[in-house]
């Protein structure tokens, strides 16, 4: 069964008791005692009634910062000259960060939007314009002309802890201004394959299509995150819900607004996750770390001395979790940092020093906008030629050819089907893939309501997927 990305007990007081009297002939006699008046008990139920007060006062303040936003994608017909095609119109939330009218949101709600408009508090309704978006976390910054506007102001999100309450407020399923209200159930989710740079905020706060890009706001009233995927099988919400870290959202809302872009470190390696096994083969007390299982030439991981084989326990001190941790911690250090690697190298503890480049551009960033032929709108994904430099960082081999998968729409056929950024593209419709001529080709002659069979590869295996326009 696959798996999809889309992107409250009730307490019962009772004023009467029931006590079993008898039994007679198989029939069970029950009699209704009253009990004490509601009004009488009513004294212990005053912190439960005073908390609630004070969260909903919490609620109406946040509220006035928090958005609807409508968008409008213009559909293009990949399958011949005719381009006229009705516009898709979408709906998200976002939330008020800046008085001047900057508002964070995810970049699947307006990253690829051709009209933004923005609903405030009140039902008016503005223009908004795309300052900039990072598929690789899925976060965005849309502006609105204004001053003095309510700001939601942002918390902490490493000092957030699990158990504690959130309120989640956006517009799910076009009713504007819903809240709900859960706890965060875990920190640190990835491998969910919702972004390239995952650091998930999980919570059980009702999350439902159209919540995307809206707030998740602790009992002080600050973002600590902004959500945007359920997990659920059945397309609806199923009690768990991810949100981005406002740490990280902050950070790339900020380059956002002053470059238009993310600067991202990046070291040149090929790394994998510790097991119990890989540890103590590795002379390591704990299954921590990141094991490199190869360097790239002319890389700073080369040129540093980093070998396959080291596995990075810490970065500038920080301990390394993981391999996720490792290419967050390198990517947050940003191009042309220094880091300092503690490392271990045949059961032997040492230290390097590494001057990061900048990240290339991946797959996954490119512009789905940029070249309607590389792209399927109707599907959601698009791809680009695959060269020798993109070959080895993904994992191919350098002689291999063909095109590969730069970037998939959340929600969108290609995405719920399991296409991801990275794939490449062997064959399509049994026909082989091994140029952008060859994928436009089958495209255009191909119709995305009768679908598309694709034989996608990764650096672990080829496999089947079938999509198609319901």
């Amino acid at each position: 069964m696959q798996n999809h990305f889309l992107v409250h007990g009730k307490l019962v007081f009772q004023s009467y008791q029931l006590k079993l009297l008898a039994s007679l002939g198989g029939l069970l006699i029950l009699l209704m005692t009253t009990g004490p008046a509601w009004s009488e008990s009513k004294p212990f139920m005053d912190p439960l009634i005073q908390a609630s007060k004070a969260r909903a006062e919490l609620v109406q303040s946040v509220q006035k910062s928090v958005v609807h936003i409508k968008v409008e994608q213009k559909l293009v017909n990949v399958r011949g000259p005719f381009q006229n095609r009705p516009r898709q119109e979408g709906s998200g939330s976002g939330a008020i960060v800046r008085s001047d009218g900057y508002i964070l949101t995810n970049h699947h709600v307006v990253g690829e939007a051709d009209k933004i408009t923005v609903q405030l508090y009140d039902g008016q309704e503005l223009k908004a314009r795309l300052i900039g978006t990072d598929p690789a976390t899925d976060i965005s910054v849309i502006k609105i002309e204004g001053k003095d506007m309510p700001v939601l102001p942002m918390g902490d999100s490493d000092n957030i802890l699990v158990g504690e309450s959130v309120i989640a407020i956006g517009n799910p399923f076009g009713l504007s201004h819903t809240v709900t209200f859960g706890i965060v159930s875990a920190k640190g989710r990835t491998g969910m394959g919702i972004a390239e740079y995952e650091d998930f905020i999980q919570t059980d706060a009702a999350i439902n299509p159209g919540n995307s890009g809206g707030p998740l706001v602790d009992l002080e009233g600050k973002i600590v995150g902004v959500n945007t995927a359920i997990f659920s099988r059945s397309g609806g919400y199923q009690g768990i819900g991810f949100a981005v870290p406002i740490n990280m959202a902050r950070r790339v809302m900020n380059e956002l607004i002053e470059t238009g872009q993310v600067s991202r470190g990046w070291l040149g390696v090929g790394i994998q996750d510790m097991t119990p096994e890989l540890a103590k083969a590795f002379g390591l007390d704990k299954a921590k770390g990141s094991l490199v299982t190869g360097v790239m030439p002319a890389t700073p991981a080369e040129k540093a001395g980093l070998q396959k084989g080291d596995v990075i326990l810490r970065l500038n001190g920080e301990s390394i979790e993981n391999s996720n941790a490792l290419r967050n911690a390198v990517a947050d250090a940003r191009a042309d940092a220094t880091v300092e690697l503690e490392l271990v190298r045949n059961k032997v503890v040492m230290m390097l020093s590494v001057q990061l480049d900048e990240r290339p551009r991946q797959v996954g960033e490119a512009d789905t906008n940029s070249d309607n032929r590389n792209s399927t709108p109707e599907l959601g994904f698009a791809v680009q030629e695959l060269t020798p430099e993109t070959a080895q960082r993904l994992g191919y081999q350098k002689t291999e050819s063909g095109v590969v998968i730069t970037a998939v729409k959340p929600e969108s056929p290609a995405f719920n089907q399991g296409l991801r950024a990275g794939m490449m593209i062997v064959e399509m419709n049994r026909k082989s893939i091994n140029s952008m001529a060859d994928f436009q080709r089958v495209v255009q002659a191909s119709s995305t309501e009768e679908g598309l069979l694709l034989l996608v590869k990764t650096p672990q295996g080829s496999q089947y997927l079938f999509l198609q326009v319901d």
